[in-house]
């Protein structure tokens, strides 16, 4: 870190450095951007249902200490390859948090967790992170949530999810409908799939809009529209990860032209914020993807190293790998679930096939 601030420009008090200067500063390698470039497109078929494995998001609720981010993200590229033909795993690396009243707002807003919000120092933190994350071979997902960040960190991202309480906010539908990257919209916190469907209609869609350039004048955007744009059902006042609910909603989709493939979160309303709950979930997504259920395309899970979550107490150290946000589910129950899920699709693969080569088929 000395090197980055000997070469740091010398900026007035409250200044931040832009997303140019940071980005020449923490550059991607070829092998970086080609893994992002790979996993953006694989991530795209699966949406599109032109990929019949299962994209799976997981990892912490939260990113607040960068080395235990590490160790799971070493723990996690060992699955990615074993069960690259049944899944596309991409580690949730989420640096910003939503919040509905008070509290932490990430690494990117307060990375010293204590007050002190050193937005520039987590900017840096934010893109060193993910930089050394794919230096592992483990792709990245993340929320966008401030748009003003988007830019310091979006070429090193596979995946985008914009959240239940920013779903509705015209200003993430244009600024999705400009990115590269499959962009996944989340239900309403109380269960409204309404603005998600709208959300996805509106990303697809090209825009004109003002936004703030990567060297951080204000520019004009003329967007094309976003393909890869999709809905995440995560639960509301009830669980909607049902099959009735997904029935629904893919008829919706059909009905505007889209394809019939949702995400299931399968914390937050889906589990009730019960971490343990998740495999449950997941093991519901499982049976149906091994008797033939093809319109579920990802599965996006909270995890950790360790279960549970903890709170911060000033001058008590905090527990390695546990939460500070959400409950996560302990690395040996994550471990199983991708297992699980992993089965289900090669399960769903073969009885495909031997449906394809039984003499009763035919085109």
């Amino acid at each position: 870190m000395a090197s980055l601030v000997a070469h740091r420009p010398q900026l007035a008090p409250g200044r931040l450095i832009t997303a140019a200067q940071l980005r020449a500063l923490l550059p991607p390698s070829p092998p970086l951007l080609a893994l992002v470039r790979e996993t953006r497109e694989a991530l795209g078929r699966i949406v599109a249902r032109k990929d019949a494995r299962l994209a799976v998001i997981v990892g912490p609720c939260s990113i607040h200490d960068a080395r235990a981010a590490l160790d799971y993200a070493r723990r996690l590229a060992p699955l990615r390859d074993a069960y690259r033909d049944a899944l596309e795993i991409v580690m949730r690396v989420y640096l910003e948090k939503p919040r509905t009243t008070l509290g932490w707002k990430g690494l990117i807003n307060d990375p010293d967790l204590d007050g002190s919000y050193r937005i520039d120092e987590g900017l840096q933190r934010a893109r060193q992170l993910l930089i050394d994350i794919h230096a592992l071979g483990v792709p990245a997902a993340t929320e966008f949530l401030d748009l003003m960040t988007v830019r310091y960190i979006d070429d090193l991202v596979s995946w985008a999810g914009i959240g239940a309480r920013t779903t509705e906010s015209p200003m993430h539908r244009q600024a999705a409908s400009g990115l590269p990257l499959p962009i996944g919209f989340k239900n309403g916190t109380d269960g409204n799939i309404a603005i998600a469907l709208d959300a996805l209609a509106a990303a697809r869609a090209p825009h004109h809009y003002l936004t703030v350039s990567i060297d951080g004048r204000i520019e004009a955007v003329a967007s094309r529209g976003n393909p890869a744009a999709h809905i995440v059902l995560r639960g509301g006042r009830k669980p909607n990860f049902d099959h009735a609910t997904i029935d629904a909603v893919c008829g919706a989709l059909e009905r505007n032209g889209m394809t019939p493939s949702v995400v299931v979160d399968a914390s937050h309303g889906n589990s009730g914020k019960v971490a343990r709950v998740q495999v449950d979930v997941c093991a519901d997504l499982a049976q149906r993807i091994s008797n033939g259920e093809s319109r579920i395309a990802g599965v996006m899970i909270e995890s950790n190293i360790a279960p549970g979550r903890q709170e911060i107490v000033p001058g008590v150290p905090l527990a390695y790998g546990k939460s500070i946000t959400d409950e996560c589910l302990g690395w040996s129950d994550t471990v199983d679930v991708i297992r699980l899920l992993a089965r289900a699709v090669r399960t769903q693969r073969r009885t495909a096939l031997a449906r394809y080569a039984s003499p009763a088929f035919s085109l």
